[in-house]
């Protein structure tokens, strides 16, 4: 079992946070220690400030009831058209006698708002988990202390002057390596990558084998969320159409050309057998949101919702948000997402 935190368990712990679960059981359902959970929200939550609607963010003792108008000076204000400078975002930096009021509820368990009955009302600073910006935090940092240089500047020297008389000699790593493998005491790697990063006299340059090799090609990575399949796989998909086998399906595939060049989006109604196709700048992700953000837009929610039961894709990289059909951009509520549009992810197969 690894010692880290996958992304589908911190999505787990996200979760168990807006239910407003204890440590125990977000731990028990993941199986990891209650103490993992909360060093791991203490780790990776983030300040948000933010109000609501006609209430931006406003952390003052005093908002409820001042009336403070013209704080910034009449020349200077940025909204001149608020009735109070409470009601305008920059009060709480313009206000020379501001008191902050915190929360008492962010100095214990769970230490987050995400569960607050009161978060969608409150103008406070709040402190959130979310588990995609807590993941590439935590994946940035392992990257970060993976790289760089472990030698400090006596052994490099000394490594250097063992290593570059030989090569200038004529000799060849692996011939040197071979030699003084007491003496060096790293990997025949780890001399050419210091080589690579001129901390020795010698160069690449300096290596006759090596300046002959072409640079290895290095097939591109589509780095796909697996996060995105939770609940939107194959079963989920087969238990939804079992329990609405009434609802027409939508079937939905990229059609690529030339390598880098454009590509087609087909949506095919399997019921009454049209099928539409939409040419894309490129094979993204964004470009299947923004198709699809126009068809709502052209169609109205409504009869977006009717042509658009259930979508089913295969496992492309372009694909692979599902969730952001959903957002605010879409004109979608979290409960439509979750009873109306389901996204299910399975092996490709040919449209036909």
């Amino acid at each position: 079992m690894s010692k880290y935190l996958t992304y589908e368990e911190r999505l787990e712990i996200e979760a168990g946070l807006r239910k407003n679960l204890s440590f125990d059981t977000i731990g028990r359902q993941i199986d990891k220690d209650r103490t993992t959970i909360a060093k791991e929200i203490k780790r990776h939550y983030y300040e948000k400030k933010t109000g609501y609607s006609g209430y931006p963010y406003n952390a003052c003792k005093h908002r409820s009831s001042c009336k403070l108008k013209d704080i910034c000076g009449k020349s200077q204000c940025i909204r001149p058209s608020t009735v109070y400078c409470k009601l305008c975002s920059y009060c709480n930096d313009s206000y020379s006698n501001f008191e902050e009021e915190v929360c008492i509820c962010r100095f214990k368990p769970p230490y987050v708002c995400n569960g607050c009955a009161d978060y969608q009302k409150c103008t406070l600073k709040k402190i959130v988990y979310n588990a995609a910006d807590a993941h590439i935090a935590f994946t940035e940092n392992i990257s970060e202390a993976r790289s760089g240089i472990l030698s400090n500047e006596a052994e490099l020297s000394r490594l250097n002057a063992l290593i570059s008389p030989l090569v200038k000699n004529g000799q060849s790593i692996h011939q040197i390596y071979a030699s003084n493998v007491d003496e060096l005491m790293c990997s025949e790697k780890t001399i050419y990558n210091y080589i690579d990063a001129s901390l020795f006299d010698v160069r690449n340059i300096d290596l006759p084998r090596k300046v002959k090799y072409r640079p290895r090609y290095k097939r591109p990575e589509f780095k796909i969320d697996k996060g995105c399949r939770i609940g939107r796989n194959y079963n989920d998909f087969q238990a939804f159409m079992e329990k609405n086998p009434d609802l027409p399906l939508v079937q939905m595939d990229s059609v690529i050309g030339s390598k880098g060049g454009k590509v087609l989006l087909t949506i095919h109604f399997v019921e009454t057998s049209l099928m539409l196709a939409y040419l894309r700048d490129a094979n993204t992700s964004q470009s299947v949101i923004d198709i699809f953000s126009d068809i709502r837009k052209t169609l109205g929610k409504e009869n977006f919702k009717k042509l658009f039961p259930v979508i089913l894709s295969d496992n492309g990289s372009e694909f692979s948000n599902p969730k952001e059909l959903n957002t605010a951009r879409m004109g979608f509520c979290r409960q439509v997402y979750i009873t109306v549009i389901q996204v299910a992810l399975i092996k490709k197969a040919p449209l036909r």
